[in-house]
C-alpha cells in the first residue's frame, strides 16, 4: 500500500500534488490533439460524421485519461479490495460515470447529450458558406474540449482523494518522450 496522500497538515502532500499535475498536464494536451481533430471533421458539411466521429474519438481518449491517472478499469481491478472499495466511494461522491468503467455507446451518448446544445448548433451551422464552417469547427473543438475537461477534473479529484499510484510510463507520456525525440532528431 502506498502512503497517504494527505500530509500531516491535512493539505496533499507536495509530491502527490506533483503526480496529479502531472497527469492533468498530459491529459489536457491528449485532450487538445484529439479535439483539433474532431474540429477539422466538424468542418466537413456532410450530416451526422462529426457525431460518428466525436463518439469515437470520446471513446478512445476517456480510457486513456482514466489510465493517466490510474483509473481505468484495469488498473482499478487490479487493486486489493479495500483500495478498490476506496477508489470506488471517491468515484461515487465525484458522480463520475466514466472513471474505472468500460466506456459503452450508451454512456458516450449520455456524455455528448451533456454538450447537445453546442453539438447542435455544430450542425446547423455548417449549412452557412466559410463562416458557418468555421463556426462548426469551433464548436466541435469547444463540445470535445468541454466533455474532456470534465472528465480531467473529475479524475483530479479522484486522485486527491485516494492513494491510488499513479502511472509512471503512461502512453501519453510515452508519446510525449517520442514526439520530442523525433523533433530532437529533425535538428
Amino acid at each position: 500500500m502506498s502512503a497517504s496522500p494527505i500530509a500531516a497538515d491535512g493539505t496533499l502532500a507536495p509530491a502527490r500534488q506533483a503526480q496529479i499535475d502531472a497527469a492533468a498536464q498530459r491529459s489536457r494536451k491528449l485532450l487538445h490533439r484529439r479535439a483539433l481533430a474532431g474540429a477539422f471533421v466538424s468542418a466537413v458539411p456532410i450530416p451526422g460524421l462529426d457525431w460518428a466521429v466525436d463518439a469515437a474519438l470520446l471513446s478512445r481518449l476517456v480510457p486513456r485519461i482514466s489510465k493517466e491517472f490510474g483509473l481505468s478499469v484495469e488498473q482499478i481491478d487490479a487493486l486489493d479490495p479495500s483500495r478498490r472499495a476506496g477508489v470506488q466511494k471517491a468515484v461515487a461522491l465525484v458522480g463520475s460515470v466514466l472513471i474505472g468503467k468500460l466506456v459503452t455507446r450508451e454512456m458516450i451518448i449520455r456524455l455528448v447529450q451533456q454538450a447537445a446544445t453546442r453539438m447542435a448548433a455544430k450542425q446547423v451551422s455548417k449549412f452557412v458558406p466559410i463562416f458557418g464552417t468555421a463556426t462548426a469547427a469551433a464548436l466541435g473543438y469547444a463540445a470535445l474540449r468541454f466533455l474532456g475537461e470534465q472528465h480531467i477534473r473529475d479524475c483530479i479529484r479522484v486522485a486527491q482523494a485516494t492513494d491510488i499510484d499513479m502511472p509512471v510510463g503512461s502512453p501519453a507520456h510515452a508519446d510525449a518522450l517520442l514526439s520530442r525525440a523525433r523533433k530532437a532528431a529533425r535538428r
